[in-house]
């Protein structure tokens, strides 16, 4: 099983564009590319811009190659409604459009799905099921809420399964604080596992000390219980430029445990360039990046 993370923050855009080689087959998981579009008051760098362009045009040339291609949610860093020849002929695995769906998510997968229709070869609703696809096995979990409360609505897990080999994409679910989320990691004990982690970013007032709490408890039993070989915690977090601050006590135990802890991009064997967090610095110019260091 091959592993690429194609877009996420650590890269300098907000993505979990993933791609997995498996069982002789190509997906693609959460083809979007966004940014945010306000953080500390300010628009976006120029250079978040152009990480953007160089990132979505990665993310369109592996889905061209895939076979299949997965929308975990409906929020636009996780799908393009508006680039849609992308889904030309995939098979196209999606949240249901109608159960376990907040009102903004299901205008948008309505709008989605409406432009995908007649492109797509086939769209199947996924939540909580099983597929077999010739030597490896797609395991989505139930729908499950977008972090500690349904406020944002619902996401899917999903596992890939070669032989013994487990590759997990958890979505959204930020640091997995629910006992939901962590049943279904538990459960499918992946070999690499890619989270997005706590909103620290929106510490305290918007992600609460209750739900970090949480998501660092069933982080460490994940850790414990698991220890997968690779432990990729990303898009939220990154967010974050400080939020190696949260995870001393969990990186010292993935180091006893034999567990890689990294970001995607040091996953990936590139430059961590926290842009959105960085975005007050790079506008003063505290921060000196070239255009070359974007990748």
């Amino acid at each position: 099983m091959v592993v690429e993370i194609i877009a996420t923050d650590s890269m300098g855009v907000r993505s979990m564009a993933t791609c997995v080689q498996a069982g002789g087959h190509i997906f693609v998981i959460d083809p979007g590319v966004a940014l945010g579009p306000r953080r500390y008051g300010l628009a976006p760098h120029p250079l978040e811009f152009l990480a953007k362009d160089i990132l979505w045009k990665r993310v369109k040339d592996r889905v061209e190659k895939a076979d299949f291609v997965i929308v975990t949610h409906y929020h636009y860093d996780h799908h393009n409604p508006e680039e849609v020849e992308i889904f030309r002929d995939k098979v196209v695995f999606v949240k249901h459009p109608e159960d376990k769906i907040n009102k903004s998510q299901r205008e948008r997968a309505r709008y989605f799905l409406e432009r995908i229709r007649g492109l797509a070869r086939e769209i199947i609703f996924a939540d909580g099921k099983s597929f077999d696809l010739s030597r490896v096995k797609l395991v989505f979990s139930p729908a499950q809420p977008h972090g500690f409360t349904n406020r944002l609505g619902y996401v899917l897990q999903v596992a890939f399964i070669e032989g013994n080999d487990v590759f997990l994409f958890t979505s959204d679910i930020q640091g997995a604080p629910l006992g939901e989320h962590l049943d279904f990691i538990l459960d499918v004990k992946p070999r690499i596992l890619f989270m997005d982690g706590p909103a620290t970013y929106l510490y305290p007032v918007r992600f609460s000390p209750k739900a970090l709490e949480a998501s660092l408890d069933h982080i460490s039993r994940i850790v414990e219980e698991v220890s997968p070989e690779v432990f990729m915690v990303d898009h939220h977090t990154t967010r974050d430029e400080r939020y190696a601050r949260w995870f001393g006590d969990i990186e010292a135990l993935c180091k006893e445990k034999g567990t890689s802890w990294v970001s995607a991009a040091a996953f990936m064997g590139k430059e961590e360039l926290f842009l959105e967090a960085w975005r007050r610095r790079l506008h003063r110019n505290e921060i000196s990046l070239s255009p070359d260091q974007i990748q």
